[in-house]
């Protein structure tokens, strides 16, 4: 790997059913009943058993994507609390769909609501200003299915959300719809219609299954859930732009299927450890979405939903669906379910049978049917979208406040403390006690109540100053990218990523001078006073993943995901940090970079041409070559 400007070497780092229950009831109806519970619905729509012909959640029925597509265009033509868009296309170049769902008044008025949300989010107006359009705002909810294709529970619940919120008529979905705009999106077409039609095929349904030989998408398959921060996939950056260009919902929840042994469902919250580098209101309202979660499937009577330490998901890193959007202050969710059209059973897992915290309504071991998979995604939905909707005007202040945070630290002194800066704390106390029992005669050696790190014994405050508020290591105020670097086509395709992913660039338009260095014009200049400045700081510092173990001097529990993702080292982009405010003739970036043009040096008639390989698009000309059966050497 190109290593990174010579003051900043660092190796990567290992790497509802029933849905009317707003009404009060001494006892919540049976499963059976709920799931059979009469819909208000409108004689005008079309329901998912008249157009596909079963019910979405029967046993050895899936539906592929062709029919999930015609029946929402069906929906849309039909109901006027949607509006169908088109966010781009995929890999194989199917259109990808998004459905804006909300009450008839609101659709009329999109465009005011999307700005709202856009100001909001990129922190800009007074507070009294941003209190203002929060009461006038209206709640963004993301809810997204089918990421991860094999995963078929995510995509059909899309179709019945879509079914409820456009047919009932209960007062909780119409204040739902009063108060917030719901974005369903579709995160991966090709995959659905590639693994409904291949467990559709087989004519005996017991015979169905989902041992697919090829990626069910076209390049990454699974994995399309680690491509957020680079955005290489063109499902990516549908979503990508949906999310951080255009719309910036306040909660976003990402839908997968992989549910705990013994359980139904994985729910937020997590597990520790949450990232240093985003704001602390984001596990705060991660917490406060869950808890609304988990007290409406205790009150419908569904047990088997857990969270925290039942499983091993936590929200330290970026790259996923769910997970980027916290260094954009927004609240992601993730639930894994189990369930499949091939009706399976629940094991019985002793652990799971002892309530407690994380697991506080077991579920007895028993056969279980898609349906009843399909209901609790409703039920999740409806969880998140009435305390969305009750809330309003504190979630679309709270993403203003976060936002506004982010800027006032990026245009200060700061610092982030990270665990090993801990640890030269608590290697310095430790040494400090040691002296101090040296000099009352007790000589040096193992000091007892030495601390640890994490530990909660104090220890001197001249500590706190020498390593954590040291002037050399504070947070920069933005980093600059040279124009002049050895393969500065890969330094622009590292910006178009921070762009796909909504972060402010600006470009130089005439040399400038920050720190006492000279840089050329076209550098890139990427400043730490915006909205999103923890995804900044996650792309260009290192991880510095906390340990953590099981008990002191114990086994560690291994990170959910990748610990190391800094793009910048990733892809060997040259950048300096400037920890002190600076000025230039810089223009900010709209949209997306073009490559730089280049020219090609040395005679008009060559006998060949040399090609460096410190550059990457280097690799594509010869691949390009190759193809045209030119000889390389």
């Amino acid at each position: 790997m190109t290593p990174v400007h010579s003051r900043w070497r660092r190796a990567l780092l290992p790497l509802a059913a029933s849905l009317a229950i707003a009404a009060p009831a001494a006892r919540p109806l049976p499963l059976a009943a709920q799931q059979r519970a009469p819909l208000a619905a409108s004689p005008r729509l079309t329901s998912p058993k008249a157009f596909f012909g079963f019910d979405i959640g029967d046993d050895y029925r899936l539906a592929t994507y062709d029919q999930f597509a015609d029946y929402w265009r069906t929906l849309a033509k039909q109901s006027n609390r949607a509006k169908l868009v088109e966010i781009g296309k995929t890999a194989e170049g199917r259109p990808q769909l998004m459905m804006i769902v909300s009450a008839p008044e609101n659709l009329a008025k999109l465009d005011r609501y999307r700005t709202i949300s856009r100001t909001l989010a990129l922190g800009q107006g007074s507070e009294a200003a941003a209190k203002a359009l929060a009461e006038e705002g209206k709640a963004v909810v993301w809810i997204d299915g089918g990421l991860h294709a094999t995963e078929v529970l995510g995509a059909h619940q899309l179709i019945e959300t879509s079914w409820q919120l456009l047919s009932r008529n209960d007062a909780e979905t119409k204040r739902i719809l009063r108060d917030a705009i719901i974005l369903l999106v579709h995160a991966n077409p090709d995959g659905m219609q590639l693994v409904s039609s291949w467990y559709m095929q087989e004519p005996d349904s017991s015979k169905r299954n989902m041992n697919i030989p090829r990626l069910y998408q076209k390049y990454i398959g699974h994995d399309n859930n680690r491509d957020f921060y680079v955005a290489n996939q063109p499902e990516t950056r549908n979503i990508n732009h949906v999310l951080y260009w255009d719309w910036f919902p306040q909660i976003v929840y990402n839908h997968h299927q992989t549910g705990p042994a013994g359980t139904v469902m994985f729910a937020p919250p997590f597990r520790d450890p949450f990232n240093y580098n985003y704001d602390p209101m984001i596990p705060a309202g991660i917490d406060l979405v869950g808890a609304a979660m988990h007290s409406r499937f205790t009150a419908e009577g569904k047990p088997g939903v857990v969270s925290r330490s039942a499983t091993s998901y936590s929200t330290w890193w970026n790259g996923g669906l769910r997970t980027m959007v916290y260094f954009h202050n927004m609240i992601g969710l993730l639930t894994e379910t189990i369930g499949n059209p091939t009706p399976m059973r629940i094991p019985f897992v002793p652990a799971n049978q002892l309530p407690r915290a994380d697991v506080m309504f077991p579920i007895a071991p028993q056969e279980w049917h898609f349906r009843q998979s399909i209901d609790y995604s409703l039920t999740a939905n409806y969880a998140v979208l009435d305390l969305a909707a009750r809330q309003k005007d504190e979630f679309l202040f709270r993403i203003w406040r976060m936002a506004r945070n982010s800027i006032e630290r990026g245009s200060r002194d700061t610092w982030t403390v990270t665990p090993t800066e801990i640890a030269l704390v608590d290697s310095a106390a430790n040494a400090m006690r040691q002296d101090a029992a040296a000099q009352q005669g007790g000589g040096r050696g193992v000091v007892e109540g030495a601390v640890s790190v994490g530990a909660t014994r104090s220890v001197d405050a001249s500590l706190y100053t020498k390593y954590l508020r040291d002037p050399a290591k504070r947070d920069p105020r933005a980093y600059i990218i040279p124009s002049n670097q050895r393969d500065f086509p890969t330094a622009v395709r590292f910006v178009n990523a921070l762009r796909h992913a909504g972060v402010a660039v600006q470009r130089a338009t005439a040399d400038f001078t920050a720190n006492g260095t000279r840089y050329p014009a076209g550098s890139f200049v990427v400043q730490a006073a915006q909205a999103f400045r923890p995804h900044v700081l996650d792309m260009f510092e290192p991880q510095d993943h906390p340990n953590d173990f099981q008990y002191p001097g114990g086994p560690p529990i291994p990170p959910y995901d990748t610990t190391g993702w800094t793009l910048a080292f990733q892809m060997g982009v040259e950048f300096d940090r400037i920890l002190d405010g600076f000025d230039g003739p810089f223009a900010k970036i709209e949209g997306l970079l073009p490559p730089p043009p280049t020219t090609v040096s040395g005679p008009a008639t060559p006998a060949g041409y040399l090609v460096s390989h410190q550059v990457n698009n280097s690799f594509k000309l010869i691949n390009w070559l190759l193809k045209a059966n030119a000889d390389v050497y």
